[in-house]
C-alpha cells in the first residue's frame, strides 16, 4: 500500500504533460472484440514510451518514490487520447493497486480527466493483474468496491497466471476476468487447457462474471475459446497494439 507521506492529488494537465514524473511515456491501443456481434468491445490503453519503446522500458523508471505519480499520469493519458482518437467502446486502463493510497481519493483525478476529456467514466474499465503484490486483499477489495460503486467496471488481469485466482475470484469479485494466454496457447490442440478453461468459463457463468481470452494468435484458437463459450477475444491475430492510434480490424478476424 502506497505510504501517506507519498500522496499527493495531482491535476488532469500535471498528469497528462508527465510534469508530475522525471520521464515521458505514451500509450497504445488495443482492441479487445466481441466474435459474436463482430465489433470491438474496449480497448485496452498499453504504457510506451515516446518512441514506441516496449512498456518494460518505462516500467524499468518506475519506483515506489513515483509510483502513485505514474499510476495517475497512466489514467489521465490514457483518457485523454481516447477521447483526442474518439473511441466509443470500453476503455481498459490498467491501474497498480499498490499505488492507491484511499480509493475515494486517488479516483478524483480519473474523474476530472473523464469530465475534461469529455470521455464518459461508464465506459472505463480498470484491471489489475493477479500477479500483483498486493499486501492487504481487504484494501484491494475496498479499492474494486468503490469503483464498482462509481459506476466503473472491474477486470482481473492475467487470471491463470499466478497461483491465487480462485482465491482471488473469491476475495475480490470483478466484472470480468481475462485469461492469460498461458491458458489460451494452442488451447486447439490440448485437452487439458480446454478443461481448465471449460470450467473457469463455467464458474464465472454462474457469478456473472465476463470472460475475455488473451493472447489470442490463430483462427483455431478463437473457433476453440468459442466453443468453451467465450465471446471476448484479444491477441495479435486481431491486431496489434496501435502506437497512438487505433487499429483497423478485418471483418474476415470474426468468423469462427
Amino acid at each position: 500500500m502506497l505510504k501517506q507521506s507519498n500522496f499527493r492529488e495531482l491535476g488532469c494537465a500535471e498528469c497528462a504533460s508527465s510534469e508530475c514524473l522525471d520521464f515521458e511515456f505514451t500509450m497504445a491501443f488495443q482492441p479487445i472484440v466481441n466474435i459474436r456481434t463482430r465489433s470491438v468491445y474496449s480497448q485496452e490503453a498499453l504504457v510506451r514510451g515516446l518512441n514506441n519503446e516496449p512498456a518494460g522500458v518505462v516500467f524499468e523508471q518506475v519506483n515506489e518514490g513515483n509510483r502513485y505519480a505514474f499510476d495517475q499520469a497512466c489514467r489521465v493519458k490514457a483518457i485523454q487520447l481516447a477521447a483526442k482518437l474518439g473511441i466509443d467502446s470500453y476503455l481498459n486502463i490498467n491501474f497498480l493497486p499498490t499505488a492507491v493510497y484511499r480509493p475515494e481519493l486517488c479516483i478524483r483525478t480519473t474523474l476530472a480527466a473523464a469530465a475534461q476529456y469529455g470521455f464518459p467514466p461508464e465506459r472505463i474499465i480498470f484491471e489489475f493483474t493477479e500477479v500483483d503484490q498486493v499486501d492487504s486483499p481487504e484494501h484491494l477489495l475496498s479499492i474494486v468496491e468503490h469503483y464498482r460503486h462509481l459506476g466503473f467496471k472491474t477486470a482481473i488481469d492475467d487470471f491463470g497466471a499466478g497461483y491465487s485466482g480462485l482465491n482471488m475470484l473469491a476475495d475480490t469479485p470483478t466484472d470480468l476476468i481475462k485469461l492469460d494466454m498461458a491458458l489460451v496457447r494452442n488451447i486447439d490442440q490440448d485437452k487439458t487447457r480446454q478443461a481448465i478453461v471449460r470450467g473457469v468459463v463455467a464458474i464465472c457463468r454462474e457469478l456473472q462474471i465476463e470472460v475475455i481470452a488473451e493472447g489470442v494468435e490463430t483462427a483455431s484458437e478463437v473457433k476453440a475459446l468459442a466453443e468453451e463459450g467465450i465471446e471476448l477475444m484479444q491477441g495479435y491475430y486481431f491486431a496489434r497494439p496501435s502506437f497512438r492510434s487505433v487499429a483497423t480490424i478485418d471483418d474476415s478476424k470474426y468468423a469462427v
